[in-house]
Formats: C-alpha cells, sequence, structure tokens
C-alpha cells in the first residue's frame, strides 16, 4: 500500500507559524541570537511556549528557519544585476535596490548583520555555497566593464563592500541615524547622496 500524501497545514497552523517568525524576527533583529529567548519570542506571539515548541523545535530551529527565507531575499538584488545593460545604470540600480531593502526590511537587515558578527555559525554554508559563487561572477561583469573603459578602474569586491556598508547602515544603525536627523526621514536624501557618490566613483576618466 503506497504511503499517504503528507497531511497539508491547516489554516490555523500557517497562521501560527507566520506569528512565530514574525515575532522571531522581531525579537532577534532586537537582541541577537544569544540575547532572544522563547518566552520572548512566545510573547511577541501571543503564544504558548508549550505552543511554539509544537511548531519548531527550539530558538535555533526558528533562527535558522528565518536565515534561510531571508538568503533567498538577500541575493536578489544582485542576481538582478544585468552584465548585458548599461554599466553606471547597472550598478546604480543596485545601490538603489539594496537602500530599498534597508527602508523595506529592517528587522532582516539586523538578522543577517547579527549573524555575520557572531562569525556566521548557522549561515555560513550558505555564504559558501549561494553568496560567494554569485559574489565571484558579478565580480567579473563589473571587473569586465572596467577593463573595457566603461567605468573607472576599481577593486570590485571593495566596490561591493562599500555598497553594502553604505546601504545597510541605514536599517542596522537605525537608532542613531533617526536621532542624528532628528527624525527626519533618510531615504530621499540618502538616494540622492549615494547615487552622486557613487556615479562619481566610477565614472570612467577622459581618454
Amino acid at each position: 500500500m503506497p504511503d499517504a500524501a503528507p497531511k497539508k497545514p491547516s489554516r490555523i497552523q500557517k497562521r501560527n507559524r507566520h506569528l512565530i517568525l514574525d515575532a522571531a524576527l522581531d525579537v532577534f533583529s532586537a537582541h541577537g541570537y544569544r540575547g532572544a529567548t522563547l518566552d520572548q519570542i512566545a510573547e511577541a506571539a501571543g503564544l504558548s511556549k508549550p505552543n511554539i515548541l509544537y511548531y519548531f523545535g527550539g530558538k535555533e530551529d526558528i533562527h535558522v528557519t528565518l536565515l534561510n527565507q531571508l538568503m533567498e531575499t538577500w541575493l536578489d538584488p544582485l542576481i538582478e544585476m544585468n552584465g548585458e545593460g548599461d554599466p553606471m545604470t547597472e550598478l546604480l540600480g543596485y545601490v538603489q535596490r539594496k537602500l530599498d531593502m534597508s527602508r523595506e526590511l529592517p528587522r532582516e537587515s539586523r538578522l543577517f548583520a547579527g549573524e555575520i558578527l557572531q562569525g556566521a555559525p548557522r549561515m555560513n554554508p550558505h555564504l559558501v555555497a549561494d553568496l560567494k559563487p554569485l559574489f565571484d561572477e558579478k565580480c567579473a561583469v563589473i571587473q569586465g566593464w572596467m577593463d573595457a573603459g566603461k567605468l573607472a578602474s576599481i577593486d570590485p569586491r571593495h566596490l561591493l563592500f562599500s555598497i553594502w556598508s553604505t546601504t545597510q547602515h541605514y536599517a542596522d544603525f537605525e537608532a542613531q541615524i533617526v536621532v542624528l536627523l532628528s527624525g527626519e526621514a533618510p531615504y530621499d536624501t540618502a538616494s540622492d547622496m549615494l547615487d552622486r557618490m557613487f556615479r562619481n566613483l566610477l565614472r570612467p576618466e577622459p581618454a
């Protein structure tokens, strides 16, 4: 007799998993992995701790689930960089997509930063298997643009690091930015400044 098909989760089960993951994202992004507890996640989700453990094996299981979901989203802006497009347009578009991600997904950005600051104990396999090949591929594309004289000649690796640091800063250091800008919304002015900064950096010198 063939094995029965796995039972699909009910609407309530899907809702509860979503509640748990959303609450855990709040807790992990605020307290980091080490500072977060299942009790905090349960309280934020409005569920009991035994209910949390019905859906997940523990704090690490929840954290890994969030990281796995995040990695799929995290790579998308770099994947979208088109090697057949105009180099300046493609790179400045990438800067804007990364800035938009900080605006729209600040908790996810802080979750990622917290994991990296701990040495990436749970995300390292993704960095090796997913990010590194994509990073190498796009660096080769950028280097090709530079070799063709379409962009100023700089190290593509450090260019990408600079894009990451300047865009993700607005999510990871949001509390400081709010104080320093006296509550002013930063993203419109940040977009203009980053566009000008990277455009000037990347503009090739006249022949």
